[in-house]
């Protein structure tokens, strides 16, 4: 662990000491649907969150407070494009700033395994490699909106991995480890080399 994630992890476990058990309960629960409570004794703001994959909700559902509504991550996908990844995740990022949205809870990078899983809309395909490529970019473009205030991204699964011990290893991970890496290795012609 480097010097800075030592800090990091001392100031977390040094803040939960000072949390009672209605606290800790509290913040595993949320305020409400969208929100976790301020905790003013430890400095923490209240966190709001909100789904993403197509738009950015909010915590109000009405007709006076539309969002902007993108096509389907699949479709999104279907291109192979990562500027356009990035170009979706920057407007998503701008929406959530206008919403005062702190957490977007996407991309949802869980592969399509099944035609019968009812959420595949959310997901981006088949292919690890490009499911890693394309959730990448939508949040490097979330998370370089301009906006003061500070923002972070999620990454929310649907399911759990299933499958034998080689489908799980051979096909998730690669997609989560690569939203962490800063670039991806050439895939054919396609552009998925980190250069968007």
């Amino acid at each position: 662990m480097t010097g800075l994630a030592a800090n990091r992890e001392t100031a977390v476990q040094d803040a939960l000491a000072r949390l009672s058990l209605e606290e800790k309960i509290r913040l595993l629960s949320g305020q409400d649907m969208w929100s976790l409570p301020a905790i003013g004794a430890i400095g923490l703001a209240s966190i709001v969150m909100s789904d993403g994959p197509v738009g950015v909700r909010g915590t109000r559902w009405s007709a006076d407070d539309p969002s902007v509504a993108l096509p389907s991550p699949t479709a999104l996908a279907a291109t192979w494009d990562p500027a356009l990844a990035r170009a979706a995740g920057h407007l998503l990022g701008q929406e959530a700033s206008r919403k005062g949205v702190h957490v977007l809870l996407a991309p949802t990078v869980n592969l399509h395994r099944s035609p019968l899983g009812g959420r595949h809309f959310e997901a981006y395909s088949e292919d690890p490699l490009l499911t890693a490529a394309i959730g990448t970019w939508y949040v490097r473009g979330v998370q370089t909106k301009a906006s003061p205030r500070p923002s972070s991204t999620t990454w929310r699964t649907t399911s759990r991995p299933s499958g034998s011990p080689r489908d799980v290893h051979q096909r998730h991970p690669p997609a989560r480890r690569a939203e962490r890496r800063v670039g991806f290795r050439r895939r054919g012609r396609l552009g998925l080399d980190g250069r968007a």
